[in-house]
């Protein structure tokens, strides 16, 4: 049976100049489609509540209706029950330790690969991804490790900046990292510029926004991608 995925991948939840969800706030309404209920995951952030809230006052725009995930029995029933689920950004540490010690992990994950729409912003994408190796975050918290939901079979950067050639800064690029990052694995990388996003349906994937992006392999040379472009062969 070909895989029934759903995924919205985002870099990011806010672009400079523009509110929370401003420049994604149509894909979204196009993706979740007839789905008018979604379960909020806010485990990035230390203020679930505000967050939950902030989510939730945004998406009623759109006529989305948002609850917002706990991290306990009710919780777990929750995603059994959810019709649409949306992590956002944060610490990315933070938010894996969260949903691993409270048994949501495997929850959010079966119910994802199932078919269930799943969003994601930032650390809510980079936990899309086989593990968090590629995060930009400080690891605030300790993981038990750092195995994520594993929805696609490649790592993502959010966030990805380009090397500043002006720039005075003598500390690694982004680039340089993630060239460090295929020293020791062979997993692709995609890394997802702001305002850029991934969206997938089953073996299909298109890059979309206003960015690219730029596709790391081990032992050869980064690749770029433009909006529009396929990668599906990254599935």
């Amino acid at each position: 049976m070909p895989p029934v995925r759903r995924l919205l991948l985002i870099s990011n939840s806010t672009n400079h100049g523009q509110g929370y969800l401003d420049h994604v706030l149509g894909e979204i309404d196009d993706f979740l489609g007839p789905v008018r209920r979604l379960l909020f995951v806010p485990f990035a952030l230390k203020d679930r509540a505000g967050y939950g809230a902030r989510v939730r006052d945004r998406l009623a725009a759109i006529g989305v209706e948002v609850s917002t995930l706990t991290a306990d029995e009710a919780g777990r029933r929750a995603v059994r029950e959810a019709a649409a689920a949306f992590t956002g950004g944060g610490n990315t540490f933070r938010l894996l330790k969260t949903l691993q010690d409270s048994g949501l992990l495997p929850r959010l994950r079966e119910r994802a690969l199932a078919g269930m729409p799943y969003l994601g912003s930032s650390a809510g994408t980079n936990i899309a991804a086989p593990t968090i190796r590629t995060t930009n975050d400080m690891p605030i918290v300790e993981p038990a490790s750092f195995a994520a939901l594993g929805l696609v079979p490649f790592q993502i950067n959010p966030h990805y900046l380009d090397a500043d050639p002006t720039s005075t800064h003598m500390g690694e690029t982004r680039e340089q990292r993630l060239r460090e990052f295929h020293e020791e694995n062979e997993t692709p990388v995609v890394g997802l510029r702001e305002g850029a996003w991934i969206r997938i349906a089953g073996d299909r994937a298109t890059l979309g926004g206003a960015r690219g992006a730029r596709i790391f392999r081990h032992g050869e040379e980064p690749e770029e991608r433009g909006t529009g472009d396929s990668l599906d062969d990254l599935l």
